[in-house]
């Protein structure tokens, strides 16, 4: 009688029960995927991982506690070989090369036909990544021409990884006190980065960074 081969073991990290229950039933229906753990904080995934011991961990943007990108950073440094792939609502503009430089393999927005994401995670497991084309081509012509220093300009992706996190806190009308409770930084720290961000995207008012980020939070939400 021939050997059956191990399923990998894959945990998921989503502060979304719906979205959990659905990739959870999606991946288990595949002969060679089973999910060993279904999360939503980032505390509860770092202590599942090293008591599951799973083959790749998906997460996304939005968890518990921190952001996936923070995630993705501290998995990476305490697990430097367990692959990760983010599944995310979140613009794949903007966030997909930040989740390939904390450490994940791959990102692939949730819109995204559930066979694409079946096929994402064999392929990150396999030791590849996963883009999708306009992302790949995109970061590919980075690569090769180097990255165009737009002066003056004003986009989202000025911003680093705890900016953004922060403008997005301020567009979902979060004060400056909530923000730096839940993300653990000092009320100071919260106001520097928000006077970082009015200089990047050339706000000069404090109703015009919410205005701003309003628009983006809620552009984002019909992605």
């Amino acid at each position: 009688m021939a050997a059956t081969t191990a399923k990998r073991r894959v945990l998921i990290v989503d502060d979304h029960p719906i979205f959990r229950n659905g990739i959870t039933q999606l991946i288990n229906h595949e002969p060679d995927l089973q999910v060993c753990g279904e999360i939503c904080s980032a505390a509860q995934a770092l202590t599942s991982v090293e008591e599951l011991k799973p083959d790749i961990i998906v997460l996304d943007i939005s968890i518990q506690g921190t952001n996936g990108i923070e995630l993705m950073k501290s998995v990476r440094a305490l697990h430097p070989q367990l692959p990760a792939l983010m599944v995310s609502m979140h613009d794949e503009s903007i966030y997909a090369e930040r989740a390939l430089r904390a450490g994940a393999r791959g990102y692939v927005m949730k819109a995204a036909p559930s066979e694409k994401v079946i096929e994402a995670i064999r392929r990150v497991l396999s030791g590849g990544l996963y883009l999708s084309e306009a992302i790949g081509g995109r970061l590919l012509d980075t690569f090769l021409n180097g990255r165009t220093n737009n002066v003056g300009t004003s986009t989202i992706e000025q911003l680093s990884d705890r900016e953004i996190e922060v403008f997005r806190a301020v567009g979902e009308g979060r004060g400056t006190r909530e923000i730096a409770r839940t993300l653990f930084l000092s009320v100071k720290t919260v106001e520097t980065h928000r006077a970082h961000i009015k200089e990047k995207l050339q706000l000069k008012t404090a109703p015009e960074l919410v205005r701003a980020a309003v628009e983006w939070v809620n552009r984002e939400a019909n992605l």
